[in-house]
């Protein structure tokens, strides 16, 4: 868990933000707060590499679905694809993106926003960089020569668990 004291009150305060705006059927299911999540608690369990379910639109405003290699840092979703790549193509002209990581009916968090392209001038990239490093064992930038490193800012979320207790525990 990699964000701040900071950045988890801004995760708290979008979900709680998210679940205000949300329906009836959605509050229902959430069951709050038994089954809806903190932001530390969405952070903890985010740890680590995430497969997500990324939501994007196409040219003719077609919905169009793929997945990546999620990485939960400072209370954002971070990821890389070729740059070549449709998603890609799709995200610099329409950057409204929704991005959903569930794990059976245990656990679920869904993200509405917009995606950033990261280029090195961004003051984030090298810590986004090292992590991801990090993790494969090698740079994503070595993968490819086009390689795009992105961001969901999400200006809705929310996070569910089935058995809050069990899965924190």
């Amino acid at each position: 868990m990699l964000e701040t004291s900071g950045e988890l009150d801004e995760l708290d305060a979008l979900l709680a933000a998210s679940m205000r705006v949300a329906t009836e059927h959605l509050r229902n299911i959430m069951d709050q707060p038994t089954r809806s999540l903190t932001g530390r608690e969405v952070a903890k369990l985010l740890t680590g590499m995430k497969t997500l379910a990324l939501a994007t639109v196409s040219r003719s405003g077609e919905p169009r679905i793929s997945g990546v290699d999620g990485h939960f840092l400072h209370g954002r979703w971070v990821f890389t694809t070729s740059g070549r790549a449709a998603k890609a193509r799709q995200l610099r002209q329409r950057p409204a993106a929704s991005a959903a990581h569930i794990d059976g009916d245990d656990l679920g968090v869904y993200a509405h926003g917009r995606v950033e392209f990261l280029d090195p001038a961004n003051p984030d990239f090298a810590g986004i960089e090292e992590h991801l490093t990090a993790h494969y064992g090698s740079s994503p930038s070595s993968w490819g020569d086009d390689i795009a490193y992105l961001r969901l800012q999400p200006h809705w979320m929310v996070g569910y668990a089935f058995d809050k207790a069990k899965l924190l525990g």
